[in-house]
């Protein structure tokens, strides 16, 4: 128990590294789980990679929209503001406003419409007799918060499994939403980002003036939404749906109404003669109709007899099985406040990184991993040229390694080129700390007493802890703001000198103890 008691600290870095290495390569851990969002694993170890070591999309863009502050609007109701700022706005729709009260008589007021400049925002207040404060480039915090939240969701419901979306913030305070989608063909992610996501249903029928067109279903207006089906022999590919209780007898009405359900149902022609169909219902997606169908004579019975508003469910049909795949999205997970500023001559960016080229620099890395311990292991060698101080020296340094992989691992932390780049950070200062351990241990020559040694091992840890506090203090305004790869790095420099101050350096002072000194 002395031997055990008088180097505790050798035997406590054992249990660690037992319990990453146990972290690292047992199959228990993370059983019956999930991958962590954006990573992909690693598969002989527990270990997960990120979009740079995994290969996959990157998209980081701004949310194209302008925004009055304090806008002074009484007591008229916010979509009658709506309404008349799109009204002084031109070819502004009422859905690319939105009024966001901040007090009884007034809030702010974004137009997410692309090209409307502040100063036009500004002239559409004027001219509707609201009063602001000032006008400005961006959004608001809760329309980015929102715009985060739908496009998780777009991306969780098309099934690309492990992506990411995020606020950041640069240092100047510019705000952009980030997007990672590991094993996605770059096309296939911008274009279901790019899409605003609002759909909708119109009855389109005649009248004594031609034609007109009336919405009769908003996403708020289903209960729920089926998986896309490809459709049967002689059925279009659909999306069932389940209209709200609350609804469904005013839609069964309108439908009535329109003559969508009328007697024997209707035969709809709109996309080959729009002008002499029959009442019709079109399904539109930001502004576009996808399709258009009729009744089926069925179907428009149960209506006129009042009987489908005890069951409300019905199919949407589209042409092909991706556009019924892409309606199920934008009605499960809502219409876009914002659209994201990625086109050709906006601020966002795009990259691609095939998954062939991630497993390049998955091993590039540990190359440079190998080349970094092998050097430091050479320097140290030429440096002190005795076995029992250059080995306990490196193997340490390593242990950090160990320990902080089994960390990522088990929290399911996903690596990437920033985190690697920590590592190495983490073996070079672990070494000059070790270094200046042993210098100062043996600056006087050989050391027989424990007294001497633990006096000169203080002295040392000292300068070794004030190093570590200032190392932490630089690195943690990295670790805490949302400045992309940079946080990575810092997050595992900060943990690999926690880990030495209290684990490893202690460590290897008993260790040289135990080799240097010959009594009590």
């Amino acid at each position: 128990m002395g031997v055990v008691r008088e180097n505790w600290r050798i035997f406590l870095l054992i249990v660690v590294l037992l319990g990453s290495v146990f972290a690292l390569f047992s199959p228990t851990v993370g059983e019956g789980g999930t991958e962590a969002p954006g990573v992909a694993s690693s598969g002989a170890t527990n270990l997960q990679y990120g979009l740079q070591l995994s290969g996959g999309t990157r998209i980081r863009a701004p949310l194209v929209g302008v925004t009055a502050t304090e806008v002074e609007y009484g007591g008229t109701e916010t979509p009658q503001v709506e309404r008349d700022v799109a009204g002084q706005l031109g070819d502004v729709s009422v859905a690319d406003v939105i009024v966001r009260p901040t007090s009884q008589t007034g809030g702010t007021v974004e137009v997410t419409a692309d090209g409307v400049t502040p100063e036009q925002l500004g002239s559409a207040l004027d001219a509707a007799g609201y009063s602001y404060a000032e006008t400005r480039d961006g959004v608001t915090e809760q329309t980015r918060a929102q715009t985060v939240d739908i496009l998780a969701d777009k991306i969780n419901e098309a099934g690309l499994s492990g992506g990411t979306v995020q606020q950041i913030q640069t240092p100047t305070g510019e705000n952009f939403i980030l997007i990672e989608v590991p094993d996605a063909n770059r096309q296939r992610v911008v274009d279901l980002v790019n899409q605003r996501g609002n759909v909708r249903v119109d009855a389109y029928y005649p009248s004594d003036d031609g034609y007109e067109q009336t919405t009769v279903l908003e996403r708020d207006d289903f209960q729920s939404i089926g998986n896309a089906q490809q459709g049967g022999e002689g059925q279009l590919p659909n999306v069932p749906v389940v209209v709200r209780e609350d609804v469904a007898p005013r839609f069964q009405q309108q439908m009535v109404q329109t003559g969508v359900a009328g007697q024997g149902g209707s035969r709809c022609s709109y996309s080959a003669s729009p002008n002499s169909t029959d009442a019709c219902l079109l399904l539109i997606v930001d502004g576009q109709v996808v399709n258009s169908f009729g009744m089926s004579p069925g179907l428009a019975a149960n209506m006129q007899s009042g009987d489908w508003a005890q069951d409300p469910r019905f199919i949407l049909q589209t042409q092909n099985f991706s556009e019924s795949r892409q309606v199920a999205i934008n009605l499960r997970a809502g219409a876009l406040p914002a659209q994201l500023d990625i086109g050709p001559d906006g601020e966002g960016t795009s990259s691609f990184i095939a998954p062939s080229q991630g497993q390049q620099f998955r091993t590039d890395s540990l190359l440079t991993g190998i080349i970094a311990v092998f050097a430091v292991a050479g320097v140290v060698f030429l440096r002190y040229g005795e076995i029992e101080v250059a080995l306990p020296m490196i193997v340490t340094a390593l242990s950090e390694v160990v320990i902080l992989l089994g960390f990522a691992a088990g929290i399911g932390y996903p690596l990437d080129l920033s985190v690697i780049a920590g590592f190495i950070a983490v073996i070079g200062t672990g070494v000059d700390d070790l270094i200046i351990i042993a210098d100062e241990v043996m600056a006087q020559g050989d050391v027989n007493s424990r007294r001497v040694f633990q006096s000169r091992f203080k002295k040392a840890f000292w300068v070794i802890g004030a190093a570590a506090a200032t190392t932490i203090i630089a690195m943690s305004p990295l670790a805490v703001l949302s400045l992309g790869d940079l946080q990575g790095f810092a997050i595992f420099t900060i943990l690999g000198v926690v880990v030495g101050v209290l684990l490893t350096r202690p460590a290897y002072g008993d260790i040289l103890r135990a080799l240097l000194t010959r009594d009590d």
